[in-house]
């Protein structure tokens, strides 16, 4: 049982050597996927210069392990998208801006995004955002233009044919944040973010949807409080009842939980990283994100292994809840390879 698997981690470099940690992580410790960025905070390039490099990039990566290793990248468009136009890749559109268009403009310009995405090595796209634009205030989602629209309606088929155009690219996608970030006032990603008097049932209503028309590839938490939800105070990512009750029991999926950035204040400014893996897990989360460029750590990979062996060695969490996880993981994974269909 690789537990490596259950961990997507970002690391620094646009060109990699057999003496990099993640070349190890990669080849000896079957780390389940990374995600690239393609600029420092500090501004400096992270993991992506130009498309040749990049397909160089993915290409040694995934040559060092008989297994898809999962490349991620949060290629939203507009103002969020890791592969830009300065970097020599096609210029994208937001999605408010697409929302504004038609179906069939959302599925064109996200078939050219999925191509160039495949094209270097990219397998899995952290979008769409599935987030219903209800606080046109919210300094995350609704300033950047993330949300495809203030409507339930208007999300659901905008986002039905970006998955699509994706999938027919062999390109997994992952809907975010659930159980939903239209509302908030707050940025977890710089702290704390409490939705309790903001959120609306009507946020879930995407996910509903979404999921009935067959999507199970991945959903990505949001580290979002909401007190009604979850009364203890935990954030989305760490509640059992958000991710269990609600997510799986209620809602029905049967794909891969991922977090959101676990380095992100609104879970680090509260919790160490080891507490956290392990909180995650417990919740029922089935993959770890660690962005790696807020704070550098080669051990990050030893370190959230050895929590989760350490949940298990003390009966904390059952071997056959992790093996579940990978095995969701491993299906993941066959979808992209295409030998199961979507």
């Amino acid at each position: 049982m690789h537990l490596g698997q259950m961990f997507i981690l970002g690391f620094d470099g646009s060109l990699v050597s057999s003496h990099h940690w993640i070349t190890k992580a990669v080849s000896r410790q079957a780390l389940g996927g990374v995600i690239l960025f393609d600029r420092n905070v500090d501004g400096t390039v992270q993991n992506v210069s130009s498309p040749v490099q990049l397909q160089e990039l993915t290409g040694y990566l995934q040559g060092l392990t008989n297994e898809l290793l999962l490349i991620a990248v949060d290629q939203e468009g507009g103002q969020v998208c890791r592969l830009k136009e300065r970097d020599g890749f096609p210029k994208t559109k937001s999605a408010a801006a697409l929302g504004e268009s038609s179906i069939e403009k959302t599925k064109r310009y996200a078939g050219n995004m999925a191509q160039t995405l495949s094209a270097c090595g990219v397998n899995l796209n952290l979008a769409p955002v599935v987030d219903v634009r209800l606080n046109e205030e919210n300094p995350i989602i609704a300033r950047y233009g993330r949300s495809f629209g203030a409507t339930v309606a208007r999300v659901v088929d905008h986002c039905s044919a970006f998955i699509q155009a994706h999938h027919q690219c062999g390109i997994a996608c992952c809907l975010k944040h659930f159980p939903g970030h239209g509302s908030a006032r707050g940025d977890s990603h710089k702290g704390f973010v409490d939705i309790t008097e903001d959120w609306q049932e009507q946020e879930l209503e995407p996910y509903q949807h979404i999921f009935a028309r067959g999507f199970s590839d991945a959903v990505m938490t949001a580290h979002l409080v909401h007190r009604l939800l979850e009364p203890t105070g935990y954030p989305a990512t760490l509640s059992p009842v958000i991710m269990r009750r609600l997510l799986r029991k209620q809602l029905g999926f049967k794909g891969v939980i991922m977090t959101d950035d676990l380095q992100m204040k609104a879970i680090a400014d509260h919790y160490g990283y080891r507490e956290a893996v392990q909180r995650a897990v417990l919740a029922g989360v089935d993959m770890i994100i660690v962005g790696n460029n807020l704070e550098r750590s080669g051990n990050v990979l030893e370190e959230g292994t050895q929590a989760i062996y350490d949940l298990l060695e003390t009966g904390q969490i059952k071997v056959e809840q992790i093996q579940q996880s990978i095995k969701r993981i491993g299906l993941l994974k066959q979808k992209i390879l295409g030998s199961k269909p979507w």
